[in-house]
């Protein structure tokens, strides 16, 4: 027997570069709308963490209340929660509420009103949100409704 050559191609196995391009292209794709699903959900999340931060500080804030018969003027601020006033008016019952204030979620300091801008009865908390600028539209308030 003798051997007789073929004159049929060789089938390959594999992906062309082309293939490949195209897969790695949609997958692309794919990631990037994952990606930006996936942000739309964090700044949700990051809203509700304000939303709890607002109620734990509001708590805290009428347990001052309740100790010294007012809250801290705006200029005591939050910290009052942290370390005793050394400003007027004094705290007369000061107890440490807090071991810190937290941070939002943006790693911005909450700020502090007393009176608030909406009830001048009540104190006020504001996030200054996702761009860390006070003032704008995308401030987040605890005396107003989201």
């Amino acid at each position: 027997m003798k051997y007789q050559a073929s004159n049929r191609r060789r089938v390959r196995a594999g992906f062309s570069l082309l293939e490949m391009v195209i897969v790695l292209g949609i997958i692309a794709v794919i990631i990037g709308g994952a990606i930006t699903v996936m942000g739309k959900v964090g700044d949700g999340a990051k809203r509700t963490r304000v939303s709890g931060d607002f109620n734990s500080l509001g708590a805290a804030l009428r347990m001052y209340s309740t100790n010294n018969g007012r809250f801290p003027t705006t200029q005591q601020g939050l910290q009052a929660l942290v370390e005793k006033p050394t400003t007027t008016p004094p705290a007369k019952r000061w107890t440490k509420l807090m071991d810190e204030v937290p941070l939002d979620p943006w790693q911005n300091p909450y700020g502090y009103k007393f009176p608030g801008s909406q009830d001048s009865s009540m104190f006020e908390i504001i996030s200054m949100g996702p761009d860390g600028i006070e003032g704008n539209e995308d401030d987040i308030s605890s005396q107003k409704d989201e």
